[in-house]
């Protein structure tokens, strides 16, 4: 049977056998028929809050976040909505400010494709810089012991809004929501901390769990601290189309949102499988190695211990060679090396969470990867190199074949962590 994976921005058509292959997709909805009209009924209709237009007044300073660009958030439709709410606010009062939390900043054309050449003209946009205290305000320190540090942009705004998109996450439960402040504009201390091997480990930072995630729950914490007036996430089918749109109050809006999408993404399964084959969503979710390994992540909690798992993930933005992930790989010769590495650290180490689940995948199943990588970029990961993935699968099954009675089974993600499985 040939199966279109979600694979950079045009997508990847495989074969496979006829015979004991799931295809596991989320639910589809149905694309919102305007909106624009959506949005605006949203804004002057919120949850648990005033309409947004009632809350800005003439002489207000405003800030609103936005996601970067590893997010399919589709900014350039959801914000001119958003602004033109804000009719009694002179442009010059309005901040944008990229939430780009330890990843690199985006390029002038990176913006303009993500918001909009009108908005990028009218408006300051300014990129958080996690790195600079100079740039931030201390607000206290949360229950885990971790120090709060915001943006000084958008804690002197008088009107504070949150914008972003709501999906699964391994360890956060939900994208979307308190994500936007802690990981978006939040120290990159405060970042590392929430991201720390012993938070990674607690079996709740997982998909779709919030209650008792103590990364969500900090993440909570220094959002109730900000004290956002304002939010608007929306959620996506694989057309990236809106298909909710969640606004209002700042933590009743994204429960409402994370109910909406849990039914939607959620996806049981009887049984594990021998091979899962995944992707990252397509572009820009499989920019890179980095990010790709949340797809490896969905497809693991219903692979077989010993199984295998094969990702098909563009990376055209490379392992990347910015940041500290390229460079953990690199070290030991194993991935229990890296979780030593981790857990021995006196300090959390930049981007060591995504090594940390990549190990904790490899320990228990064999990784495939297709993508445009070189091969020896690949093998640094601990990966197996795909050149043909129908001509994988064909080997994989055939092994399987040669040496057990029962068949082999195969489980497709074409759309990657847009679903999530779970065992019954």
């Amino acid at each position: 049977m040939k199966i279109k994976l979600a694979y950079g921005r045009s997508g990847l058509e495989a074969i496979f056998p006829d015979t004991h292959v799931d295809v596991i997709e989320p639910r589809f909805v149905d694309g919102l028929p305007d909106e624009a009209a959506a949005l605006r009924q949203a804004l002057r209709q919120p949850i648990g809050a005033r309409p947004l237009r009632e809350l800005a007044q003439a002489g207000d300073t405003v800030a609103v976040i936005f996601s970067d660009r590893t997010r399919p958030m589709p900014s350039d439709r959801v914000l001119p909505v958003v602004l033109s709410e804000l009719e009694n606010v002179l442009p010059h009062d309005v901040t944008l400010i990229n939430a780009v939390g330890t990843h690199r900043h985006n390029t002038p054309e990176e913006l303009e494709a993500m918001l909009g050449r009108r908005i990028v003209e009218s408006f300051r946009i300014v990129q958080h810089r996690p790195k600079d205290r100079e740039s931030m305000v201390r607000l206290g320190v949360s229950r885990f012991g971790n120090e709060v540090w915001v943006n000084r942009d958008f804690m002197q705004a008088k009107i504070k809004i949150l914008t972003g998109f709501i999906e699964p996450h391994f360890f956060a439960g939900f994208s979307g929501g308190p994500k936007s402040v802690l990981l978006g504009v939040g120290a990159f201390e405060s970042i590392l901390r929430n991201h720390s091997a012993q938070m990674i480990d607690n079996p709740l930072s997982t998909w779709g769990v919030t209650a008792g995630n103590p990364i969500h729950e900090e993440m909570s914490e220094m959002a109730e601290l900000v004290k956002p007036d304002f939010i608007v996430n929306v959620t996506l089918n694989k057309n990236r189309e809106i298909t909710g749109v969640f606004a209002g109050h700042w933590r009743e809006a994204h429960v409402a949102g994370c109910d909406f999408a849990r039914q939607c993404v959620m996806q049981a399964v009887e049984r594990p499988y021998d091979l899962v084959v995944t992707t990252n969503s397509g572009f820009p979710l499989d920019l890179n190695l980095y990010q790709a390994v949340k797809g490896m992540s969905a497809a693991a909690r219903i692979v077989k211990p010993g199984g295998a798992i094969l990702t098909a993930a563009e990376c055209s933005d490379g392992v990347p060679t910015h940041g500290n992930f390229r460079e953990l790989l690199s070290k030991g010769q194993s991935p229990q090396d890296w979780l030593d590495i981790i857990h021995k650290a006196p300090q959390p180490i930049p981007d060591q969470w995504q090594v940390q689940i990549l190990a904790k995948i490899l320990q228990r199943s064999t990784g495939f990867f297709y993508s445009s990588l070189p091969e020896a970029e690949v093998r640094l990961a601990r990966l197996r190199p795909v050149s043909d993935i129908a001509a994988c699968v064909r080997e994989l099954r055939a092994a399987h074949e040669a040496r057990e009675v029962e068949p082999h089974r195969i489980a497709v993600l074409p759309e990657g962590p847009q679903t999530v499985p779970y065992l019954k």
